[in-house]
């Protein structure tokens, strides 16, 4: 597993938790040590046990947790980078939700041996959606669950989202745009000011 995901559950847990919570984490996780290399590779197994860990240590299920490391992604203001990534999908929700596909191509520009699934956007209907997350990554769709909630509200979106479950390691989601200017949306500026 790439660092950078590894250090993005430990950015989420110490952000969410505390430094005290992800200690504990790692000791039942049996980890030698407490802090992730964002540009080094681990074993599949060290992640798993990390979020085996993080779910005994607060009593939900790991499902749960991904989606909220999926909010914590886009809407902490010590991950920006990745919200500015994903804005410039479009400026609406729709457009956002087609420029998907281009995503894991998007992440490789940034850090070129980070893989993550492919995935497909379907419009069913007017309004309803349907998101294939490839094979890869497993809670990769759980945690896209938490990134559509979180980029819904960014750019002011009503829409209902389910997890529809696994299809050969695949994991699609449900996607519903109940409204598409339901509320005001964060502001985003294409330039960074500097100073």
């Amino acid at each position: 597993m790439h660092g950078l995901i590894n250090r993005a559950i430990q950015s989420f847990v110490c952000n969410t938790y505390g430094e005290d919570r992800w200690r504990d984490v790692t000791e039942a996780a049996g980890l030698s040590f407490s802090d992730f290399e964002a540009m080094l590779t681990y074993e599949d197994d060290l992640t798993d046990n990390v979020l085996d860990a993080l779910s005994g240590e607060l009593r939900r299920d790991r499902s749960e947790i991904l989606e909220d490391l999926g909010t914590y992604l886009v809407s902490h203001p010590a991950v920006e980078a990745l919200r500015r990534l994903l804005r410039f999908g479009g400026e609406t929700y729709v457009d956002f939700l087609y420029s998907l596909d281009e995503l894991p191509g998007r992440a490789r520009l940034a850090v070129n041996d980070l893989i993550l699934p492919a995935m497909e956007l379907r419009e069913i209907r007017p309004g309803q959606f349907s998101l294939t997350c490839a094979p890869g990554l497993p809670g990769f769709g759980w945690v896209m669950m938490g990134i559509l909630r979180a980029m819904a509200d960014d750019y002011g979106a009503l829409v209902m989202l389910e997890h529809a479950g696994a299809r050969d390691g695949a994991e699609v989601i449900a996607i519903t745009l109940v409204e598409s200017a339901f509320s005001e949306g964060r502001s985003f500026e294409l330039g960074v000011r500097v100073g």
